[in-house]
């Protein structure tokens, strides 16, 4: 029986109890390095071997790659998407066609506030007037509410996307969240991601032939110009570069 049979079998029928952050941080000392060069496969594996189902992956849906890699790891693998009330329908779309078409349980996680409840409390278009609180509110907070279920997490965090993740570790611990962060396509290149793509089929939000690469809510991302930093259309014109989800 193959790693990815066994690891299939194993996700579907455990329900492991959660290990403590001193047992997860113990055990991601020892195996980080030793997956460090190992296929996105394997480390999907891996993880879904060690923590079972309190093992999900996460996707923003600017493409499935990760989530098709994980379903043929393990079908029925949790995915879970914060839809924060200010995507692009074309995000939202792709959402529903990952939903439909692969072997997944698509989780969407909404923030505590409608947009207009927000509005209401903070004042309107708080991404404008305080955008590190509108992504604590919308995206931050609402995903570590629902971590709270699982060990461990993956991402589909790359290397080769900008400067600041560099160091991402296939493996780590993530200090603030409490959970194992693994990045399965961290050391993957554009040019291995858009491999898999046409190889198999996968989905891609629309957007990202258009001209935006990395896609975010709609008031706060941009067209990119050919050539330019792939991330450079997010919170364009500020200093801002992440959501605070992966700092």
């Amino acid at each position: 029986m193959s790693l990815s049979t066994r690891a299939a079998r194993d996700f579907k029928g455990t329900h492991t109890a959660g290990r403590t952050p001193e047992e997860l941080r113990e055990l991601v000392s020892h195996v980080g390095a030793e997956l460090e060069l190992a296929p996105a496969e394997v480390i999907i594996e891996w993880a879904v071997a060690t923590f079972g189902d309190r093992f999900a992956i996460t996707s923003s849906m600017g493409d499935a790659v990760l989530a098709h890699l994980a379903s043929k790891v393990a079908p029925g693998i949790d995915v879970v998407f914060l839809d924060t009330g200010y995507h692009f329908v074309e995000t939202i779309g792709t959402r529903d066609a990952v939903e439909a078409t692969l072997p997944v349980t698509l989780r969407t996680v909404t923030p505590a506030q409608t947009v207009a409840e927000q509005d209401a409390q903070y004042g309107k278009d708080l991404y404008k007037t305080d955008p590190d609180l509108c992504c604590a509110l919308r995206k931050v907070k609402p995903l570590a509410d629902t971590l709270a279920e699982y060990d461990a997490w993956a991402t589909g965090l790359r290397r080769a996307e900008t400067h600041n993740r560099v160091i991402a570790p296939v493996v780590g611990w993530d200090a603030r969240k409490g959970k194992v962060k693994v990045s399965p396509l961290a050391r993957w290149s554009d040019e291995q991601v858009e491999r898999y793509i046409q190889d198999n089929g996968v989905l891609v939000n629309p957007l990202v032939h258009d001209g935006y690469p990395s896609i975010g809510c709609w008031p706060c991302t941009r067209r990119v110009a050919p050539g330019d930093d792939p991330r450079s259309g997010r919170w364009a014109g500020t200093t801002k570069t992440e959501c605070g989800i992966h700092a």
